[in-house]
């Protein structure tokens, strides 16, 4: 694609990035194909290739994001399925990320939009906040229906039926291992996570500990600034990633890190991107050796031989979570984890394409999410599974919503096996059976 910066504008890093990015688009057309909000909506200007252009014309104009532009690239699910489907190697999401910063910046939103992202922005990454929140959508819920914006209602379903207490393993601490020591891992222990289901940390926590790792949880670390930075939040997002890399790189100065471990994939995606975020910060440096340290949780465990298990007469459908299939490129490791595990696993048809959760985009976009949502549970549903295994708690939040199999995270399952706890949401569709919230 051809492209008419001035060397002016090329001055600023975001902008010369994006000129390369787009650069490289040659308007094949082959994203159309994968792109969910294509397929649900019909619209070029709902695919990738089309919001491309809109993005060009943006940016190369200086201009003042009008409306329309605002609403095809807010539909955006950043998925990432346009980046495993493109021929070309075209790197939308630093492109979808710099122009919603673009737009955070120069356009003025109406007034409920913005009220909206800011509670969401103030709320969702801070644990203790969104336990309270929680508790106050179950109390509402009720009254839902009085409720005339559709994105509100969204936020009100969103509440569990029961919300977990505070799991101590999340506080800052260190976990000695249970085998002789393989690896020390830093285990990011998240944020919206640590409210909605605290048996992913713990899980992780129990396998880690028992496969030889010494399991460190660092002072000072929290979210990753991933909500904050797909909603063009920029001073919000470095500054929480910011907090990340300090702490992360406190524990790698001191006794040492072989792997920072994160088992909800749409975190890994960011912290993996760490070393491109800061690349012109003073943090530049200590930011690229936190990327290059960063696994998902599957790719730590098929690093420490995790052990074949008896067959069990259980069927799994796999959700591949976009960020992790799309945003990693991790395609094959919990699939074949669960299967040494001796689970029969099965995955559904179109499993390329998003379930519609996306951050805050089940929130944001209720309608287009439900319908990802309601053809995802569908293709799922159809492999007649016992249960449903995820990698990110998005996803099996927003698929647990509209399903009666149990879902579970990919790493309770391989906990279990391996001589864990059998994991509560097998054996009850509310996953947790705390009462009342323990607030920090």
């Amino acid at each position: 694609m051809q492209t008419n910066f001035t060397k002016e504008q090329l001055q600023d890093p975001g902008t010369q990035r994006a000129n390369e990015i787009l650069r490289a688009c040659v308007h094949c057309g082959f994203c159309t194909a994968t792109c969910p909000t294509y397929q649900v909506l019909g619209d070029e200007l709902d695919s990738p290739r089309g919001r491309i252009y809109l993005i060009k014309d943006m940016l190369e104009n200086n201009r003042v994001p009008d409306a329309k532009t605002v609403k095809h690239i807010d539909r955006c699910l950043s998925c990432l399925a346009c980046m495993t489907t493109c021929p070309s190697g075209v790197h939308y999401m630093h492109l979808v990320d710099h122009a919603r910063a673009y737009i955070d910046k120069n356009y003025k939103r109406p007034l409920m939009d913005r009220l909206l992202r800011v509670v969401l922005a103030r709320i969702l990454p801070y644990p203790g906040r969104f336990r309270l929140a929680l508790l106050g959508a179950k109390m509402a819920r009720p009254f839902k229906g009085l409720v005339p914006d559709a994105r509100l209602r969204a936020m009100l379903e969103m509440a569990p039926q029961q919300i977990p207490p505070v799991s101590r393993n999340d506080d800052p601490q260190s976990f000695a291992a249970l085998a002789p020591q393989k690896k020390r891992v830093a285990l990011m222990t998240g944020c919206a996570q640590k409210a909605l289901n605290t048996d992913i940390n713990d899980a992780t926590i129990r396998l880690l500990t028992r496969l030889g790792c010494e399991v460190v949880v660092a002072e000072g670390a929290g979210c990753c600034g991933a909500l904050t930075h797909h909603m063009g939040r920029e001073t919000e997002s470095h500054a929480t990633a910011a907090r990340n890399i300090r702490a992360w790189s406190a524990e790698i100065d001191g006794k040492g890190l072989d792997a920072i471990v994160i088992n909800t994939s749409g975190c890994g995606t960011t912290v993996k991107d760490y070393g491109h975020m800061f690349r012109n910060a003073p943090l530049a440096a200590d930011a690229a050796r936190i990327s290059e340290r960063c696994l998902d949780i599957s790719e730590l465990l098929m690093q420490l031989d995790f052990p074949a298990g008896a067959e069990k007469e259980l069927t799994v459908a796999y959700h591949a979570a976009c960020s992790l299939q799309h945003g990693q490129q991790i395609k094959h490791h919990p699939k074949t984890l669960l299967k040494r595990a001796g689970f029969k696993v099965v995955e559904p048809a179109d499993s390329h394409l998003c379930c519609g959760s996306a951050g805050t985009y089940n929130l944001m976009q209720p309608e287009i999410s439900g319908q990802l949502k309601a053809r995802k549970v569908k293709t799922l549903e159809a492999k007649s599974p016992d249960l449903i295994a995820a990698g990110n708690i998005g996803c099996m939040m927003q698929i647990g919503s509209a399903t009666d199999v149990p879902i579970l995270h990919t790493v309770e399952l391989l906990d279990w096996a391996t001589g864990g706890p059998k994991p509560a949401a097998m054996t009850a569709k509310t996953q947790h059976v705390s009462e009342v919230p323990i607030l920090r």
